[in-house]
């Protein structure tokens, strides 16, 4: 039984709602249980995030049959995504695998290079069943081996982002209002106004990348205005790896990963927790 799904419904039903589907990026086996887990618990619909180096290391139908299997056994359904991927082979030779959820990242692009690409992805995604994400607007920082020092102008164009979801249909929107990857030195300032001008004009959904670090009243007042997908990824990181370098400060001679790695897990579940309830998509299941 497949129990990996696009995420057109679910990021439709969030934004009439006035929710967000936070979207986790994982990286192994602990963190998927852990997301999947914490995400039935609290009747959370949930999205997987991978990025290139996270199927480079995982390996892509490894990951695959690992999610499906995992949402199987917890009776759930989930969104497995291709997170700023970049190349369109890749990502066709995945979609063949069987993941339903693609982000096209032209963000680097000239605007009509970023439209003809996206329109790409869409083309061949849709036939597949597959819901396609694309970025306008480039974020700073680092972002899987993408090292961003800085940009020319870090804010999406709202008339920029019309053209582009009038010309290539895709599903969802990323846009940049302030945000980075990675967490903050400093509190980010978001461009709110920014951001209803942009919802006012297109209407898919919309979707926050660099979330981690940003305070829960600033990303709850983005839902409000028309976010409906929430990306999280380094928070979840430093939890597991602070709280797995706490276990081995702890117990220098551990060696089995079965009891090592709970804490980290606790540790990354409790943010995964606060981040659904950020979110406001407890009991949306």
């Amino acid at each position: 039984m497949n129990n990996i799904i696009n995420s057109n419904y679910l990021l439709k039903q969030a934004r009439k709602g006035g929710y967000a589907i936070p979207a986790f990026n994982f990286h192994n086996l602990e963190t998927v249980q852990v997301i999947l887990d914490t995400a039935k618990y609290l009747e959370s619909p949930v999205i997987l995030a991978g990025t290139p180096g996270t199927y480079k290391y995982g390996g892509s139908r490894e990951l695959v049959h690992m999610v499906n299997a995992a949402a199987h056994e917890r009776g759930m359904q989930v969104v497995l995504h291709l997170d700023h991927h970049h190349d369109m082979e890749d990502i066709k030779h995945k979609v063949k695998l069987g993941i339903r959820s693609a982000m096209i990242d032209g963000s680097a692009l000239a605007l009509e290079e970023n439209i003809a690409i996206t329109r790409e992805a869409v083309q061949f995604c849709h036939a597949y069943g597959c819901s396609v994400e694309a970025e306008i607007g480039q974020l700073v920082g680092q972002e899987d081996d993408l090292i961003v020092d800085s940009v020319l102008d870090p804010y999406t164009d709202p008339e920029d982002a019309l053209k582009l979801v009038e010309l290539t249909d895709v599903d969802s929107l990323a846009i940049a209002i302030g945000t980075a990857h990675g967490m903050y030195k400093e509190e980010p300032k978001l461009d709110f106004d920014r951001l209803a001008k942009i919802a006012a004009m297109v209407d898919i959904p919309l979707v926050l990348h660099g979330a981690s670090g940003v305070c829960s009243a600033d990303v709850q007042r983005c839902i409000d205005l028309g976010i409906a997908k929430v990306n999280v990824a380094t928070e979840l990181k430093i939890a597991f790896a602070e709280e797995l370098k706490e276990a081995f400060r702890k117990a220098p001679d551990a060696n089995d990963p079965r009891f090592y790695n709970e804490l980290p897990k606790a540790a990354m579940a409790k943010v995964v927790q606060d981040k659904i309830l950020m979110c406001r998509s407890e009991g949306k299941l």
